[in-house]
This record gives C-alpha cells, structure tokens and sequence, in this order.
C-alpha cells in the first residue's frame, strides 16, 4: 500500500473483493454491442446465456493484487460481428470501468470466447409463438 504523503490522516485500508471487480468487469462487458452474454461455465460444455441482472460476476475471473487486477473474461458473441474488433471494445471498456472505480491498475483483460449466437430472425419466433398456441 501507498504511503500517504498529502499529510492527511491514515485512517486503515481499503480491500476490494475479487467479486466486486467482477461485478463491475461483468456489466462493462455487457455494455457493448455484440456481446450477448457471459459464460456460466468457464470450463466449457454447456454454455448458459445470462440475461438481465442474475449474476453479474459469472463468466469473469478475477485476481486481485495489492494494486492491480488481471480479469479473465469468457464471453458469448453475436453471429456476424467481428470477434478482434468486440474483443478490444470489451477489453477498454472493463478497463476503464475497473480502473476508474477501484483505483486499482488493470494489468490484463483477457477474453475468452466461449460460443458464438445466432440471432433468431422473425420468422422463427413467429413459428414458435404459433406452436406454444
């Protein structure tokens, strides 16, 4: 931890939780187009989508130093986008949002595409609104 030069009073420390910075690196990522989800499973097999606000911190990995943070992140993608180009938005806005929130340095975003999604057109929600009928 920093010494505190400004002459201001030492009054104890501040712990942020691994969950924490996954909360916040969790919603960063949901925030740009073309992700449509987090991974529930990071291992692999069967990926769940998580929409809405359930568990903002699954799919993400985080490990918290003193100052600095390395955030593993495993993503669903939208069929049609280009992956490198979602990737690098994802990885500057985690940072960014982490960064400027914690106070701790981000030292890596990694990214993890886990499944890619086809988005359903209207003709097939179409079809299966007459089927549940």
């Amino acid at each position: 931890m920093e010494e505190n030069t400004s002459g201001e009073i030492d009054v104890g420390i501040v712990k942020i939780s691994d969950e924490v910075v996954g909360v916040i690196a969790g919603l960063a990522t949901t925030e740009i187009n073309g992700i449509v989800g987090m991974s529930a499973n990071l291992v692999g097999g069967i990926t769940k989508i998580l929409r809405g606000k359930k568990n903002l911190s699954k799919g993400v990995k985080v490990s918290v130093g003193e100052s600095s943070a390395a955030i593993d992140l495993y993503v669903v993608v939208e069929y049609g986008v280009r992956i490198p180009d979602v990737a690098l938005k994802v990885q500057e806005n985690v940072k960014k949002a982490v960064e400027s929130m914690t106070g701790l340095e981000v030292s890596a975003v990694n990214i993890h595409v886990q499944n890619v999604i086809i988005p359903k057109s209207e003709e097939d929600e179409d079809i299966e609104e007459i089927e549940e009928e």
